[in-house]
């Protein structure tokens, strides 16, 4: 569709582009990056031939773009720059109707029925037909980049460029925008060439990337392959993190400022933060914690600064329990939103709860637990039964810089050190009269301070996984035995 070979070109001789070499395919959504001053505009205007090449050449459909005429080459291809104020007070339909001009062979050619269905056909695709009787300029910077998105969809070309298109516009224009431009991408064959300065938004929406710097090529693949934290520190000069998107399959960046805001200074989590009362057990954190966790509220991975595990009935019976756990929350004074929340039917005086401590981090942990619903998982199976209370919840605050390795191992470690103390308990399975191995209803939060000492695992075989394990096994088997006395 689109071939670059050992493309260079620049401005009066300058050489702002340097030996660029790639290929687009019919119905790619492809994204160009780079700081400021990497050449992106320049190459766009390049491949548009507003710019001719010093050497090497530019091919769509396999013929050079020299030998188009400029009205051949708006059959084949449309621009869309960034959105700037527009002096011409035509209205939305006159607007986008220039972009049928590359069809017609003389300017004051009849307007065509074909040329009336294009025009119906761009507006509803852009949704701009309820406005077409209305001037540019009276429309807002959203609206107005859908009508010249529509003037290029006009010209019906193969290959669509645009410069930073969702520059000003915000998120729900954006989304829109790029949805419809990934749509035509997929559905119609049309292939989109755009440069972007959002590098989220690039990798949402395009198949490849081509990451510039200093005018030459440094990267060209899919997203993953271009977003790495190596090649974007080097190449924008500054520190980010990667993580997945959470529904995704598609990486994200994230900057990371040179110094975070930690008010509290050094925070160590420990009794004196906990409290305990009929109704729940609670911590509050002066910091947010990095969390991991299986609560009912805040689950997942987060950052949270207030911990309940409420007491409720043993009869207890919700048709939403995660709807009525968070008002009870913000009942309660708890920002839901920054709150990892669980439920026990153990009485929270019965909690097990200590500092442990290692020359270089400390683990606080505190663990409820109730075992009238004990379950050995290995034989699990038949009829599902019901859910009722009674469940091992395990805190773990951690006095530490804890990795996203580090938190799955200690979830592992903590699991099995759980299920140590229940065998050597001899808690059983009713229905199976097996070792239990926890629970039907078992929850587990690691949380982490994220200061201090960097804690890279938290297997066995590290200071990290030895103390959980035994911190999780000693409190484990307090908390059963306190239940147990009633």
């Amino acid at each position: 569709m689109l071939n670059l070979e050992h493309v260079s070109g620049g401005y009066g001789g300058e050489p702002v582009i340097q030996n660029i070499s790639f290929s687009v395919s019919q119905g790619e959504f492809f994204g160009i990056l780079g700081p400021n001053g990497s050449g992106k505009t320049t190459l766009m205007k390049m491949i548009s031939g507003v710019i001719p090449c010093t050497s090497g050449s530019i091919q769509l459909n396999n013929r050079n773009i020299v030998d188009f005429s400029r009205k051949a080459l708006a059959k084949k291809m449309a621009v869309l720059p960034q959105l700037t104020a527009h002096a011409f007070s035509y209205t939305v339909r006159e607007t986008v109707a220039l972009g049928r001009y590359a069809h017609h062979q003389g300017f004051f050619q009849t307007w065509t029925p074909k040329d009336e269905h294009v025009l119906h056909t761009v507006m509803e695709q852009t949704n701009i037909t309820a406005f077409q009787h209305q001037t540019v300029q009276e429309l807002s910077g959203g609206e107005q980049q859908r009508v010249f998105l529509a003037q290029a969809l006009a010209q019906e070309p193969n290959l669509l460029l645009l410069d930073e298109p969702t520059n000003h516009l915000d998120l729900a224009y954006q989304k829109d925008l790029l949805d419809l431009l990934k749509k035509g991408a997929e559905q119609e064959g049309l292939t989109v060439v755009s440069i972007f300065h959002d590098l989220n938004l690039a990798s949402l929406y395009c198949d490849r990337l081509l990451l510039l710097h200093e005018g030459r090529e440094r990267a060209i693949h899919t997203p993953d392959g271009v977003l790495t934290e190596g090649l974007i520190k080097e190449v924008y000069k500054t520190n980010v993190t990667k993580h997945p998107h959470p529904s995704v399959a598609k990486p994200q960046m994230h900057l990371l400022p040179d110094k975070a805001e930690r008010s509290a200074g050094v925070v160590t989590i420990g009794p004196s933060m906990l409290n305990i009362n009929e109704e729940h057990i609670t911590l509050t954190s002066p910091i947010p914690l990095r969390t991991l966790s299986s609560g009912m509220c805040g689950a997942g991975i987060g950052w949270n600064n207030a911990f309940v595990n409420r007491h409720v009935l043993n009869d207890y019976n919700c048709s939403d329990p995660n709807g009525e756990m968070h008002d009870y929350l913000e009942r309660n004074g708890f920002d839901a939103s920054h709150t990892v929340g669980m439920m026990t039917a153990v009485q929270p005086k019965n909690a097990a709860c200590s500092l442990w401590q290692n020359e270089q981090f400390s683990i606080f942990t505190v663990v409820t637990a109730g075992v009238g619903n004990a379950t050995d998982s290995t034989q699990s199976v038949g009829a599902v039964q019901p859910m009722t209370q009674g469940t091992i919840n395990i805190w773990l605050f951690v006095n530490g810089h804890v990795t996203e390795e580090a938190f799955i191992q200690a979830i592992m470690t903590a699991t099995e050190a759980k299920t140590q103390a229940l065998r050597e308990l001899d808690i059983r399975d009713k229905r199976t009269d097996t070792i239990a191995t926890g629970t039907s209803t078992d929850s587990v939060l690691v949380a982490a301070t994220q200061q201090g000492k960097t804690l890279s695992y938290a297997g066995t075989a590290t200071e990290l996984g030895q103390l959980i394990g035994k911190s999780v096994y000693t409190e484990t088997k307090k908390a059963i035995e306190r239940y147990q006395a009633g």
